[in-house]
């Protein structure tokens, strides 16, 4: 195991004197390795109240085996009762005993909300491998025969035994399960009755599933994407038109809080686009609780919006900053070699490095804030009891279409006050009203994908196209600010100040080329916003 990596395993319950399976009459198994013993001895922890356990998330330290460490495993996908388990292993050295690795820390902070870790159970197990090999000799999974001994050290500190067997992929496929089933079967194994070791080593002290919880998948390389026409029509079938809408708006706004669960680790890690996927998320949220305000309770509502705004506000001070140095180093980098350009280009790498980071700096001050942790616990409650009002109950196809006309009407009533608008910053301030508007349309079309499909599809897209647009023209508006208070700088040279003018020049450039595709996106898009998704 790496690392970080993907864990895809099945267990099986099996009565202490059962014989080993067959092994090599598995059907695509060529060989059978020799066998190799270890006893692993793990310590889980969790909080009093098994916050980890109850998002099915398992924190342990183990020695013993190729593996020895502290071990981490996050849900990857949720499957069904049947098919092999996946979930996401990261892995750390063993260290001290007691003091868990930040590493890890950092992806289980976001559940655990202020909560300390402990000492949950001790197991240890007596493990025979056999791995299995193809007729190519590629290693296709192993097989474990462990014989485990459990210690609850929470309350009476409950002891057990049992036998169990355990099938994890190396280098196969899904399908080996299927094959490996009747093999298993006639040994005398059936399904585990437990997910975990540590599920049965806790018995009825195991938490229940914490409702529609996330569960810590990980962020996808691409977040904030719309789903292309040929992906709409799963999503078009997802979702009944008569259903109630409140739950296809709570459908996605789970999806958003997950993503803020799933981004918050890489924010805390400083893994790149972490504070801007995190940050996006928040947006989404923001927008769909302001489009379907009216379904469900105004001060909760109220509420969240503000919170979400003050995170958002958080997010974006390093994010700015960031897309904003980037843009100008490139920028800066085609000005003509010399003294003036590399004073440009270092002074504006280092106001910039210093704005990224105090924000990012005040970013994980937040992330370990009792605000955060609230914000995260009152969106998740939202989420699972949703403070309804009477419209929520109507029929989702109907009252969210109505939702994103109305959204449609707002971007138009924002585009008609922006082209009335005088030029100068009366007109760039209007143009960011009808980008926040584009924005909010484009969230509200991508709530319905699962009610209209590709209809939804192509609204939210042109709403992006003119999202994206205005968003650059937004950018070369900060900045020409920016630029403007670099360039008024005290007894600055004149080759340097005429640098400045330089890039200035060019931000009015770009910023006049972004407004007039903007305005050719509009026209093209004329017909979908007339129509909307129905």
């Amino acid at each position: 195991m790496t690392p970080e990596g993907l864990e895809t395993e099945k267990k099986y319950d099996v009565d202490p004197g059962a014989g080993l399976p067959a092994l090599r009459e598995i059907p695509g198994v060529g060989r059978v390795g020799e066998a190799s013993e270890a006893v692993l001895e793990a310590v889980y922890f969790d909080t009093d109240d098994l916050t980890l356990a109850s998002r099915g998330i398992t924190l342990r330290r183990r020695t013993g085996g190729a593996d020895a460490g502290w071990h981490v495993k996050l849900p990857a996908e949720s499957g069904t009762e049947s098919a092999p388990q996946q979930r996401r292993e990261i892995h750390a050295p063993l260290g001290q005993a007691a003091v868990v690795p930040e590493k890890l820390l950092a992806h289980v902070y976001v559940y655990l909300r202020g909560a300390q870790l402990a000492p949950a159970a001790r197991l240890t197990t007596k493990r025979t491998t056999h791995a299995l090999y193809g007729d190519d000799g590629v290693h296709l999974a192993d097989f474990a025969d462990d014989r485990v001994g459990s210690e609850s050290l929470g309350g009476a500190g409950q002891h057990q035994e049992w036998r169990e067997w355990e099938l994890e992929l190396v280098h196969g496929s899904a399908e080996l399960f299927a094959s490996a089933e009747p093999i298993l079967a006639a040994a005398g194994a059936w399904p585990a009755a437990h997910k975990s070791k540590l599920g049965r080593a806790l018995g009825e002290a195991w938490p229940q599933p914490s409702g529609q919880r996330s569960s810590g998948q990980q962020p996808s390389g691409q977040r904030g994407e719309i789903p292309d026409e040929e992906a709409a029509e799963p999503h078009k079938k997802a979702r009944d038109k008569k259903e109630p809408v409140s739950g296809v708006v709570t459908a996605y706004l789970g999806g958003q809080i997950g993503e803020i669960l799933a981004c918050d680790p890489g924010v805390r890690l400083e893994e790149p686009d972490a504070v801007h996927n995190m940050r996006t998320a928040t947006r989404r949220l923001r927008s769909t609780l302001a489009v379907y305000r009216t379904l469900f309770g105004a001060a909760a509502v109220r509420r969240l919006r503000d919170e979400l705004q003050w995170l958002g506000r958080i997010l974006g001070s390093p994010r700015d900053a960031e897309v904003m140095r980037e843009r100008l180093r490139a920028h800066a980098a085609e000005l003509p070699p010399g003294q003036a350009s590399r004073a440009v280009q270092d002074s504006v790498e280092r106001e910039l490095g210093n704005r990224f980071d105090a924000g990012y700096r005040k970013a994980l001050e937040v992330l370990a804030a009792d605000r955060y942790f609230r914000l995260l616990d009152d969106l998740e409650d939202f989420r699972d009891n949703p403070p309804v009002r009477p419209p929520a109950s109507g029929p989702g196809g109907k009252v969210a279409a109505k939702r994103v006309k109305k959204t449609v009407r707002r971007l138009r009533r924002s585009h008609r006050a922006a082209m009335r608008a005088v030029e100068g910053a009366a007109h760039e301030t209007a143009l960011h009203q009808v980008r926040k508007d584009a924005k909010r349309l484009r969230h509200a079309a991508e709530s319905v994908v699962p009610l209209y499909g590709k209809r939804a599809v192509k609204l939210a897209k042109a709403a992006h196209r003119q999202q994206k647009i205005l968003g650059d023209h937004h950018d070369s508006v900060m900045a020409r600010v920016f630029l403007g208070k670099l360039g008024r700088g005290p007894e600055l040279p004149e080759a340097v100040a005429d640098a400045y003018r330089s890039l200035l020049e060019r931000e009015e450039r770009i910023a006049a080329r972004d407004e007039a595709k903007y305005r050719k996106a509009r026209r093209k898009a004329r017909k979908l916003l007339k129509r909307g998704v129905n």
